[in-house]
């Protein structure tokens, strides 16, 4: 679980985010607004990479503002960027590798956890692939896999359905869904398809201005003639 209380983070006189109030509870949450909103922000505080000036957030138990961004990986935080980070000219296997290397245990067990999370994102037989030899479909489950790896506790995912087409993204939608049980971890989804956040996302919050606009069960949420207004563009 994701506690945040009284989040503020200011860039001069802009707030992307002021005295933000939110809860991710359930195995798969969603993060929706739009553009401007602030969730790259709340991404980019969680991970460590930006600092607020007032407010906490628990991971769990765990006071997650008080850790280095190495740190939080180590208490299982994991997050894939918009951009894949796919090395052009390592294999698949070797770009996962290359995360293994830095938070799993001993190498035998690196070795399983590679070759688990491989195969789970369905590139089991692609994992001796140069990464500029991958699709976008290919590549975004690279970086999937990369956040599988060393007992993920948290795994934040900025847009991983951007630029796929609807069978990807169909089959990317059963693979989100998968991932909590398997791997028992929380999922919590940015993304701008609405498709994808209602038939994946149990509960989601709605940025707007920096604040929270809305928060709880998605279809709910979804619905709120507020949400769609602000969100969607319509009444």
């Amino acid at each position: 679980m994701i506690k945040i209380d009284a989040l503020t983070v200011q860039f001069g006189g802009i707030k992307p985010l002021d005295a933000l109030d939110a809860q991710f509870v359930a195995p798969i949450c969603g993060l929706i607004g739009p553009n401007g909103a602030g969730k790259t922000t709340l991404v980019n505080v969680l991970s460590g990479f930006v600092a607020p000036i007032t407010g906490t957030i628990l991971l769990d138990d765990t006071l997650l503002l008080a850790l280095s961004p190495r740190r939080r990986v180590g208490v299982g935080l994991r997050r894939t960027f918009q951009q894949e980070l796919v090395v052009d000219e390592l294999t698949a296997i070797e770009n996962i590798q290359a995360v293994a290397d830095h938070v799993s245990g001993d190498r035998a067990s690196a070795r399983r956890e590679v070759a688990l999370a491989l195969d789970f994102v369905g590139l089991g037989e692609r994992r001796n692939t140069l990464g500029r030899q991958l699709n976008l479909f290919e590549r975004r489950m690279v970086e999937i896999a990369k956040t599988l790896i060393g007992r993920p506790r948290v795994i934040l995912m900025d847009e991983p359905g951007a630029g796929l087409n609807e069978i990807e993204t169909d089959r990317l939608r059963r693979l989100l869904i998968e991932i909590p049980s398997a791997f028992d971890c929380q999922l919590v989804l940015i993304d701008h398809d609405a498709d994808l956040i209602a038939s994946v996302c149990i509960e989601t919050v709605v940025l707007d201005f920096g604040k929270r606009l809305a928060m709880g069960p998605t279809r709910a949420v979804l619905d709120d003639p507020v949400v769609r207004h602000a969100y969607l563009g319509r009444e």
